[in-house]
């Protein structure tokens, strides 16, 4: 009994029309109003209005679940409303309201030569219902609500249908972009805290390695050395810090030039000559934001996994590009298989697209990168 009392409960506390049709449906309930014209001449009987007052609670039910309902559902409702009307159409010409509801639920079907077809069954339903009538004057009372507001009502419910359907897979597509732009934009942080982190950490573990190296012997000159690169490790990791609070505000700073001081230093510690050919350029800022993060990635890389002794490096502007080239002669690969892309490549694949530049990775005695971006920005 109790579960059947909360099943009760949540019904009654529920919504009866869906609340994106706010309060108008409640209003059109009026109509039933035309049952009554008849006894504006004659005395209606108690057991006549006792049957009003159910076929109104059994309508009011049957018309807010025909909001609700989907498929052969809206066909049922429709169904039950014309009964309805059939029903009373001996007693009270009113009964035509039940016809034009069953019209105007129609519009709940979504494929519209279905909801012709629907509109067309129930006029046809009400042609055969005022046969029930034997007074000519009583059908022509019966059918001109049918036939001047049903069909009206039919053709509005049906375009606020289809407007309303309109504006719902509007506004999925718009939450399909928001979600595509979140996703893009959890890709782009991604990509920029990788080659972030990636060069700052790989510059700590090659210093803590030589730090390590160096407090195993036990002479002055060691120590001091040691005291040096430990001093460096924590400013790279303060450095790296304050890169990772700058990217996450927003408000990151990744200039060309800390990003050269920077390969320098970690081609240094690496023990990687560095043969440098860079050339003072004017760059838009989104040209050398992604200039910088390449450079940073492609270090990275040389002193990550290249096994190199020698890196060569090269800015310079060529017919209104700004051209980045990397190479270095470490392990000799033998094609693109002995290359794998990962997030590093991948990212700055992408962000020199968006500016309308490109990227070209050659392989052979070590790795040559070549980056072309538009100097003076987005193309």
């Amino acid at each position: 009994m109790n579960t059947m009392g909360r099943a009760l409960a949540a019904w009654w506390a529920r919504p009866w029309i869906p609340p994106e049709y706010g309060k108008l449906p409640y209003l059109w309930l009026l109509s039933l109003g035309y049952l009554f014209w008849k006894f504006a001449y004659v005395r209606p009987t108690a057991a006549e209005l006792a049957l009003l007052a159910l076929s109104f609670v059994f309508f009011f039910w049957l018309y807010c679940a025909s909001y609700w309902a989907r498929g052969w559902q809206v066909v049922a409702c429709m169904l039950a409303a014309c009964l309805l009307g059939a029903a009373w159409v001996p007693w009270n010409a009113g009964g035509a309201a039940f016809f034009i509801f069953a019209c105007a639920m129609a519009s709940h079907i979504v494929d519209l030569r279905r909801v012709v077809l629907a509109i067309a069954a129930v006029i046809a339903a009400a042609l055969l219902a005022s046969l029930l009538l034997d007074q000519p004057q009583m059908r022509f009372l019966f059918l001109l609500p049918v036939l001047t507001a049903g069909i009206p009502v039919s053709i509005g419910s049906i375009m606020d249908a289809r407007l309303r359907r309109s504006r719902q897979a509007l506004l999925r597509k718009q939450e399909e972009v928001e979600h595509m732009a979140t996703i893009a934009e959890r890709e782009r942080i991604s990509r920029d805290l990788h080659d972030l982190l990636g060069h700052s950490l790989s510059l700590i573990a090659l210093k803590a390695e030589l730090a390590g190296k160096l407090a195993e012997r036990d002479t002055d000159a060691c120590r001091a050395a040691c005291r040096r690169e430990i001093a460096d490790i924590e400013a790279a990791a303060r450095q790296a810090l304050a890169e990772v609070r700058s990217a996450v505000s927003g408000y990151r700073e990744s200039g060309l030039a800390h990003a050269l001081a920077s390969a320098r230093a970690s081609l240094a510690a690496a023990d990687v000559e560095l043969d440098e050919r860079v050339e003072r350029v004017q760059l838009a800022p989104a040209a050398e934001h992604v200039l910088a993060l390449a450079l940073r990635e492609a270090v990275t890389n040389v002193v990550r996994h290249a096994g190199a002794r020698r890196c060569t490096l090269s800015l310079a502007v060529e017919q209104g590009n700004a051209v980045l080239r990397v190479s270095d002669d470490g392990a000799r690969l033998r094609g693109a298989d002995d290359l794998r892309h990962g997030n590093g490549l991948t990212g700055m694949r992408e962000r020199a697209a968006a500016l309308g530049g490109k990227l070209a990775v050659r392989v052979g005695a070590g790795l040559a990168l070549e980056l072309r971006v538009p100097a003076g920005g987005a193309a």
